[in-house]
């Protein structure tokens, strides 16, 4: 049994994934921060990498002010989805605007407030999806897709 465990291991490389954190950000007329990103043109949630020595609810609170220029307080995690073809895991907070004033950054070429409907309107569904489920109240959330579609769980 030992033998066979070892021998698995050695056979089949570590998977390797990064953490990324993003913030669902509700206005108290229940609009949402949102930016266009500059690499790509896509609308999506602030967010990005979480860096190795902070803590989920300071890195969400770290890129939501770097791109977009809004202080947040995070209430609480709502979502963790996976990015199956990238190997990102991404953990999604639920947050308060807290002060600041809306600008974009070398990341976002527009801040903006949208409604629920804009959000699906604009936004390709596995982004979107992560500001609904924000919304409902009933996550902590668990879904992956591959870029570009959900996976369904199972």
């Amino acid at each position: 049994m030992l033998l066979y465990m070892s021998q698995s291991q050695e056979a089949t490389p570590p998977p390797l994934h990064s953490v990324s954190v993003a913030g669902v950000v509700v206005r108290e007329d229940g609009r949402l921060l949102a930016i266009r990103r500059a690499d790509n043109g896509t609308w999506e949630l602030p967010g990005g990498i979480l860096e190795l020595a902070e803590t989920p609810e300071a890195g969400v609170a770290r890129e939501v002010l770097e791109e977009t220029g809004i202080h947040v307080e995070v209430d609480e995690l709502t979502g963790v989805y996976k990015n199956t073809t990238r190997g990102i895991v991404a953990l999604v907070f639920r947050c308060k605007p807290s002060g600041g004033t809306e600008r974009t950054s070398s990341e976002s070429t527009a801040v903006s407030w949208l409604t629920p409907e804009e959000v699906a309107e604009r936004m390709a569904e596995v982004f979107a999806i992560r500001l609904l489920d924000a919304l409902d109240g009933n996550g902590p959330h668990v879904r992956s897709h591959d870029g570009r579609r959900l996976i369904p769980a199972g």
